[in-house]
């Protein structure tokens, strides 16, 4: 088994733009340090869900499901619509206050279901851990490998809620808020719409 391997190709697609490392920036910009840090948790625990998927050999089964995956992407495109519309809406009134008032759990459950909404994720999963497990890899090397991924998403989340909720990044987004969640809203649906394409595609 090649850890190095397999922690550097899931590193590139943890790290890698799309539309989970997207909200934990915006959520960290808009709503602070807590909610960026339990927002990510969330974003973690989902990505958690979809390597167990792939560590037990249910990431085959559902890839080979087309009724399944499909309407798993199609639920996943709309979720993205929603953020989608949240961001544009919000780019249409005067930058407010961090929704501070949103309680802890809402974050996490917030974060949680954009990560579990996107079934793309257990593809990732599956080629970073065939990057270094063998045909000879036993249960307790694939157990290894999956542990390491998941720390690095949550890392990489982490990372994320930590970077954004500096001052100096919430104050500029504050001067830019508009334009901000105008491009974000514009991502969100590029995201959606590309995901339930790819449900309808043979």
């Amino acid at each position: 088994m090649d850890l190095l391997a397999i922690a550097l190709a899931f590193l590139v697609v943890a790290v890698s733009p799309g539309p989970a490392n997207l909200a934990a920036a915006t959520t960290a910009l808009r709503s602070g340090r807590v909610a960026g840090l339990l927002f990510g948790a969330g974003l973690g625990t989902g990505l958690a869900v979809w390597g167990l998927v792939a560590a037990t050999g249910l990431g085959a089964l559902l890839q080979g499901s087309a009724t399944l995956l499909a309407g798993l992407k199609l639920l996943g495109g709309l979720y993205l619509f929603w953020l989608a519309l949240r961001s544009g809406k919000a780019s249409l009134r005067p930058a407010e206050q961090p929704e501070t008032a949103l309680r802890d759990g809402r974050w996490f459950l917030r974060g949680f279901a954009l990560n579990l909404a996107n079934p793309k994720a257990v593809f990732a999963w599956m080629a970073a851990l065939s990057m270094g497990l063998g045909t000879g890899g036993s249960g307790g090397d694939l157990a290894l490998a999956t542990m390491l991924c998941v720390a690095i998403g949550f890392a990489n989340y982490t990372g994320y809620a930590l970077a954004f909720s500096l001052p100096g990044m919430m104050a500029g987004y504050r001067r830019l808020a508009r334009w901000i969640d105008g491009a974000v809203s514009a991502l969100f649906a590029t995201a959606g719409f590309g995901l339930i394409r790819s449900a309808f595609a043979r």
